[in-house]
Protein backbone atom coordinates (compact mmCIF):
# COMPACT_ATOMS: atom_id res chain seq x y z
CA UNK A 1 0.00 0.00 0.00
CA UNK A 2 1.20 3.50 -0.83
CA UNK A 3 1.17 5.87 1.63
CA UNK A 4 -0.19 9.39 0.99
CA UNK A 5 1.99 12.12 2.12
CA UNK A 6 0.36 15.74 3.06
CA UNK A 7 1.76 19.20 3.40
CA UNK A 8 0.13 20.82 6.46
CA UNK A 9 1.68 24.30 7.83
CA UNK A 10 0.79 26.09 10.66
CA UNK A 11 0.65 30.02 9.44
CA UNK A 12 -0.73 31.39 13.01
CA UNK A 13 3.14 31.29 13.62
CA UNK A 14 3.47 34.16 10.54
CA UNK A 15 3.37 33.42 7.32
CA UNK A 16 1.55 36.52 4.70
CA UNK A 17 -0.51 34.82 1.27
CA UNK A 18 3.07 34.81 -0.76
CA UNK A 19 4.73 32.25 1.89
CA UNK A 20 1.54 29.66 1.66
CA UNK A 21 1.49 30.21 -2.01
CA UNK A 22 5.47 29.00 -2.50
CA UNK A 23 5.22 26.15 -0.27
CA UNK A 24 1.42 24.90 -2.28
CA UNK A 25 3.36 25.15 -5.30
CA UNK A 26 6.37 23.24 -4.23
CA UNK A 27 3.33 21.03 -2.79
CA UNK A 28 1.99 20.28 -6.12
CA UNK A 29 5.14 20.45 -8.05
CA UNK A 30 6.63 17.82 -5.33
CA UNK A 31 4.11 15.45 -6.29
CA UNK A 32 2.29 15.75 -2.72
CA UNK A 33 -0.96 14.96 -2.72
CA UNK A 34 -2.00 18.11 -0.65
CA UNK A 35 -2.17 21.02 0.44
CA UNK A 36 -3.53 21.74 4.29
CA UNK A 37 -3.21 24.51 6.83
CA UNK A 38 -4.43 24.74 10.25
CA UNK A 39 -7.70 27.53 11.18
CA UNK A 40 -5.45 29.47 14.31
CA UNK A 41 -5.80 33.29 14.45
CA UNK A 42 -2.77 33.48 17.14
CA UNK A 43 0.71 32.45 17.25
CA UNK A 44 1.61 29.60 19.69
CA UNK A 45 4.56 31.53 20.36
CA UNK A 46 6.78 34.32 18.11
CA UNK A 47 5.40 37.33 17.40
CA UNK A 48 3.97 36.19 14.72
CA UNK A 49 4.58 38.41 12.21
CA UNK A 50 3.11 39.70 9.80
CA UNK A 51 0.20 38.15 11.46
CA UNK A 52 -2.56 35.52 11.02
CA UNK A 53 -4.15 34.74 8.10
CA UNK A 54 -7.91 33.29 7.15
CA UNK A 55 -8.16 29.75 6.52
CA UNK A 56 -10.83 29.57 4.12
CA UNK A 57 -9.98 33.13 2.22
CA UNK A 58 -6.50 31.33 1.77
CA UNK A 59 -7.62 28.50 0.39
CA UNK A 60 -9.99 30.80 -2.15
CA UNK A 61 -6.54 32.46 -3.57
CA UNK A 62 -4.97 28.89 -3.44
CA UNK A 63 -7.75 27.12 -5.33
CA UNK A 64 -7.36 29.40 -8.37
CA UNK A 65 -3.16 29.56 -7.77
CA UNK A 66 -2.99 26.01 -8.08
CA UNK A 67 -3.99 23.16 -10.33
CA UNK A 68 -4.22 19.94 -8.88
CA UNK A 69 -3.03 19.50 -5.37
CA UNK A 70 -5.69 18.89 -2.87
CA UNK A 71 -6.53 21.63 -0.23
CA UNK A 72 -7.78 21.99 3.38
CA UNK A 73 -7.97 22.55 7.11
CA UNK A 74 -6.50 20.55 9.75
CA UNK A 75 -8.84 21.57 11.55
CA UNK A 76 -11.63 24.51 10.72
CA UNK A 77 -12.91 25.15 14.51
CA UNK A 78 -16.33 25.17 14.89
CA UNK A 79 -16.72 28.38 17.40
CA UNK A 80 -15.03 30.56 14.31
CA UNK A 81 -18.49 30.14 11.84
CA UNK A 82 -21.87 29.67 11.12
CA UNK A 83 -22.14 26.60 10.05
CA UNK A 84 -24.33 28.15 7.27
CA UNK A 85 -21.65 30.72 6.38
CA UNK A 86 -19.25 27.92 6.38
CA UNK A 87 -21.26 25.72 3.96
CA UNK A 88 -21.14 28.29 1.16
CA UNK A 89 -17.13 29.43 1.71
CA UNK A 90 -16.65 25.56 1.19
CA UNK A 91 -18.85 24.63 -1.65
CA UNK A 92 -17.83 27.98 -3.26
CA UNK A 93 -14.00 27.51 -2.44
CA UNK A 94 -14.42 23.71 -3.93
CA UNK A 95 -16.22 25.30 -6.81
CA UNK A 96 -12.94 27.66 -7.70
CA UNK A 97 -11.02 25.05 -7.34
CA UNK A 98 -12.37 22.44 -9.69
CA UNK A 99 -13.30 19.74 -6.82
CA UNK A 100 -10.41 20.00 -4.95
CA UNK A 101 -10.90 20.78 -1.01
CA UNK A 102 -11.48 18.66 2.10
CA UNK A 103 -12.51 19.58 5.23
CA UNK A 104 -11.41 18.97 8.84
CA UNK A 105 -13.91 20.01 11.55
CA UNK A 106 -12.89 20.36 15.24
CA UNK A 107 -14.43 21.78 18.62
CA UNK A 108 -11.62 24.50 19.12
CA UNK A 109 -9.22 24.66 22.16
CA UNK A 110 -7.30 27.71 22.04
CA UNK A 111 -8.77 29.67 24.62
CA UNK A 112 -6.46 32.87 24.57
CA UNK A 113 -7.17 33.24 20.28
CA UNK A 114 -11.16 33.91 20.92
CA UNK A 115 -10.61 36.47 23.55
CA UNK A 116 -8.03 38.17 21.71
CA UNK A 117 -10.19 38.78 18.77
CA UNK A 118 -13.46 38.80 20.38
CA UNK A 119 -14.75 35.20 19.21
CA UNK A 120 -17.05 33.85 22.04
CA UNK A 121 -15.59 30.19 23.74
CA UNK A 122 -18.51 28.34 25.23
CA UNK A 123 -16.88 25.72 27.91
CA UNK A 124 -19.13 23.28 25.70
CA UNK A 125 -18.25 22.48 22.57
CA UNK A 126 -18.88 19.55 21.36
CA UNK A 127 -22.34 19.96 20.80
CA UNK A 128 -21.44 22.74 18.67
CA UNK A 129 -19.44 20.40 16.68
CA UNK A 130 -21.73 17.36 16.13
CA UNK A 131 -24.63 19.94 15.27
CA UNK A 132 -21.95 21.60 12.76
CA UNK A 133 -21.14 18.37 11.20
CA UNK A 134 -25.31 17.38 10.96
CA UNK A 135 -25.74 21.02 9.25
CA UNK A 136 -22.85 20.92 6.60
CA UNK A 137 -23.73 17.42 5.56
CA UNK A 138 -26.85 18.11 5.66
CA UNK A 139 -26.50 21.44 3.34
CA UNK A 140 -24.49 20.03 1.05
CA UNK A 141 -26.20 16.80 0.21
CA UNK A 142 -29.85 18.20 -0.42
CA UNK A 143 -30.33 17.83 -3.92
CA UNK A 144 -31.14 21.13 -5.89
CA UNK A 145 -34.37 22.40 -6.08
CA UNK A 146 -35.44 20.64 -2.05
CA UNK A 147 -34.94 22.23 1.02
CA UNK A 148 -32.90 21.82 4.55
CA UNK A 149 -34.09 22.50 8.05
CA UNK A 150 -32.74 21.85 11.09
CA UNK A 151 -33.61 22.45 14.35
CA UNK A 152 -30.82 22.00 17.02
CA UNK A 153 -30.33 23.22 20.84
CA UNK A 154 -27.26 25.84 18.60
CA UNK A 155 -28.40 26.08 15.78
CA UNK A 156 -31.64 26.82 13.40
CA UNK A 157 -32.09 26.61 9.79
CA UNK A 158 -35.65 27.12 8.24
CA UNK A 159 -35.79 26.43 4.84
CA UNK A 160 -32.79 26.75 3.56
CA UNK A 161 -32.67 26.11 -0.28
CA UNK A 162 -28.62 24.83 0.64
CA UNK A 163 -27.05 26.33 -2.03
CA UNK A 164 -23.84 26.52 -3.41
CA UNK A 165 -23.56 22.73 -3.79
CA UNK A 166 -19.73 21.87 -3.90
CA UNK A 167 -18.38 20.63 -7.31
CA UNK A 168 -17.65 17.02 -5.42
CA UNK A 169 -20.48 14.73 -5.11
CA UNK A 170 -19.25 14.54 -1.42
CA UNK A 171 -16.35 16.56 -0.09
CA UNK A 172 -14.53 14.60 2.11
CA UNK A 173 -14.60 15.05 5.49
CA UNK A 174 -11.97 14.79 8.46
CA UNK A 175 -12.80 14.13 12.39
CA UNK A 176 -10.14 13.91 14.75
CA UNK A 177 -9.75 13.90 18.50
CA UNK A 178 -8.86 11.64 20.95
CA UNK A 179 -11.90 11.02 23.20
CA UNK A 180 -12.68 7.30 24.29
CA UNK A 181 -16.34 6.91 22.75
CA UNK A 182 -18.21 10.08 21.39
CA UNK A 183 -15.51 11.25 19.38
CA UNK A 184 -15.24 7.96 17.51
CA UNK A 185 -18.77 7.44 17.39
CA UNK A 186 -18.47 10.94 15.51
CA UNK A 187 -16.09 10.02 13.25
CA UNK A 188 -18.26 6.68 12.33
CA UNK A 189 -21.09 8.97 11.40
CA UNK A 190 -19.66 11.68 9.35
CA UNK A 191 -15.94 10.79 8.86
CA UNK A 192 -14.22 10.21 5.47
CA UNK A 193 -11.38 10.32 7.33
CA UNK A 194 -9.72 10.05 11.05
CA UNK A 195 -6.99 12.09 11.80
CA UNK A 196 -4.58 11.54 14.83
CA UNK A 197 -3.28 14.85 15.21
CA UNK A 198 0.52 14.54 17.25
CA UNK A 199 -0.18 11.17 18.86
CA UNK A 200 2.25 8.99 20.95
CA UNK A 201 3.45 7.02 18.43
CA UNK A 202 2.84 3.80 20.54
CA UNK A 203 -0.84 4.86 20.87
CA UNK A 204 -1.28 5.10 16.76
CA UNK A 205 -2.13 1.31 15.99
CA UNK A 206 -4.73 0.66 19.24
CA UNK A 207 -6.54 4.27 18.77
CA UNK A 208 -6.90 2.57 14.85
CA UNK A 209 -8.87 -0.37 16.71
CA UNK A 210 -11.10 1.98 18.72
CA UNK A 211 -11.98 3.58 15.28
CA UNK A 212 -13.00 0.63 14.18
CA UNK A 213 -15.25 -0.60 16.63
CA UNK A 214 -16.93 2.43 16.76
CA UNK A 215 -17.52 2.12 12.51
CA UNK A 216 -18.79 -1.58 12.99
CA UNK A 217 -21.15 0.03 15.69
CA UNK A 218 -22.17 2.14 13.17
CA UNK A 219 -22.88 -0.52 10.51
CA UNK A 220 -19.13 0.59 8.09
CA UNK A 221 -16.33 -1.37 7.48
CA UNK A 222 -12.83 -0.15 8.40
CA UNK A 223 -12.08 0.32 4.40
CA UNK A 224 -14.65 3.09 4.81
CA UNK A 225 -12.83 5.62 6.26
CA UNK A 226 -9.23 6.68 5.90
CA UNK A 227 -6.53 6.05 8.57
CA UNK A 228 -4.11 9.45 8.84
CA UNK A 229 -1.98 10.89 11.18
CA UNK A 230 -0.44 14.34 11.82
CA UNK A 231 2.99 14.75 12.82
CA UNK A 232 5.70 17.30 12.93
CA UNK A 233 8.59 16.81 10.33
CA UNK A 234 12.32 17.41 10.46
CA UNK A 235 14.53 15.62 8.15
CA UNK A 236 18.15 15.90 6.54
CA UNK A 237 20.19 13.89 4.42
CA UNK A 238 23.02 13.32 7.47
CA UNK A 239 22.67 14.74 11.09
CA UNK A 240 24.25 18.25 10.53
CA UNK A 241 21.56 18.95 8.39
CA UNK A 242 18.75 17.60 10.41
CA UNK A 243 20.47 19.25 13.73
CA UNK A 244 20.33 22.68 11.72
CA UNK A 245 16.50 22.20 10.92
CA UNK A 246 15.16 21.52 14.08
CA UNK A 247 17.01 24.40 15.86
CA UNK A 248 15.33 26.92 12.59
CA UNK A 249 12.04 25.43 14.39
CA UNK A 250 13.04 25.58 18.22
CA UNK A 251 12.74 21.66 19.35
CA UNK A 252 15.65 19.75 20.38
CA UNK A 253 16.69 17.00 18.33
CA UNK A 254 15.87 14.01 20.37
CA UNK A 255 12.44 15.42 21.18
CA UNK A 256 11.71 15.54 17.40
CA UNK A 257 13.03 11.75 17.11
CA UNK A 258 10.43 10.84 19.95
CA UNK A 259 7.44 12.51 18.29
CA UNK A 260 7.60 13.17 14.75
CA UNK A 261 8.92 12.38 11.27
CA UNK A 262 12.19 13.36 12.27
CA UNK A 263 15.75 12.79 11.93
CA UNK A 264 18.04 11.25 8.99
CA UNK A 265 16.24 9.87 5.83
CA UNK A 266 16.34 5.92 6.66
CA UNK A 267 15.21 7.10 10.06
CA UNK A 268 12.23 8.87 8.01
CA UNK A 269 11.49 6.26 5.91
CA UNK A 270 11.39 3.18 8.40
CA UNK A 271 8.79 5.62 10.53
CA UNK A 272 6.49 6.31 7.69
CA UNK A 273 6.87 2.33 7.24
CA UNK A 274 5.79 1.14 10.38
CA UNK A 275 2.97 3.13 10.69
CA UNK A 276 1.74 2.26 7.41
CA UNK A 277 2.19 -1.39 8.61
CA UNK A 278 0.24 -0.52 11.73
CA UNK A 279 -2.64 0.81 9.07
CA UNK A 280 -2.22 4.45 8.52
CA UNK A 281 -2.95 5.29 5.27
CA UNK A 282 -1.85 8.84 5.07
CA UNK A 283 0.29 11.62 6.73
CA UNK A 284 0.13 15.23 7.12
CA UNK A 285 3.85 16.63 7.13
CA UNK A 286 4.09 19.60 9.71
CA UNK A 287 6.02 21.76 8.14
CA UNK A 288 7.20 24.37 10.40
CA UNK A 289 9.54 26.38 8.62
CA UNK A 290 8.19 27.75 5.56
CA UNK A 291 10.50 29.42 3.89
CA UNK A 292 13.21 25.98 3.63
CA UNK A 293 11.56 24.38 0.75
CA UNK A 294 14.59 22.47 -0.16
CA UNK A 295 13.09 20.65 3.17
CA UNK A 296 10.42 19.07 0.86
CA UNK A 297 12.63 18.56 -1.85
CA UNK A 298 14.33 15.87 0.22
CA UNK A 299 11.28 14.58 1.59
CA UNK A 300 9.82 14.24 -2.02
CA UNK A 301 13.04 13.01 -3.86
CA UNK A 302 14.68 10.73 -0.88
CA UNK A 303 11.92 9.71 1.75
CA UNK A 304 8.39 9.28 -1.08
CA UNK A 305 10.40 7.61 -3.29
CA UNK A 306 10.80 4.83 -0.81
CA UNK A 307 7.51 4.52 0.70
Amino acid sequence: MTLDLRVFTEPQQGASYDDLLAVAKATEDLGFSAFFRSDHYLTMGGDGLPGPTDAWTTLAGLARDTSTVRLGTLVTSATFRHPGVLAIQVAQVDQMSGGRVEIGLGAGWFAREHEAYGIPFPARRFGLLEEQLEILTGLWGTPVGESFSFDGEHYTLVDSPALPKPAQAKIPVIVGGGGPKRTPALAARFGDEYNQAFPELDTVGPRIGVINEALAEAGRTPDSIVQSVALVLAVGKDEAEFARRAAAIGREPAELREHGVAGTVSEAVDLLGSLRDQGIQRVYLQTLDLHDLDHLDLVAREVATQL
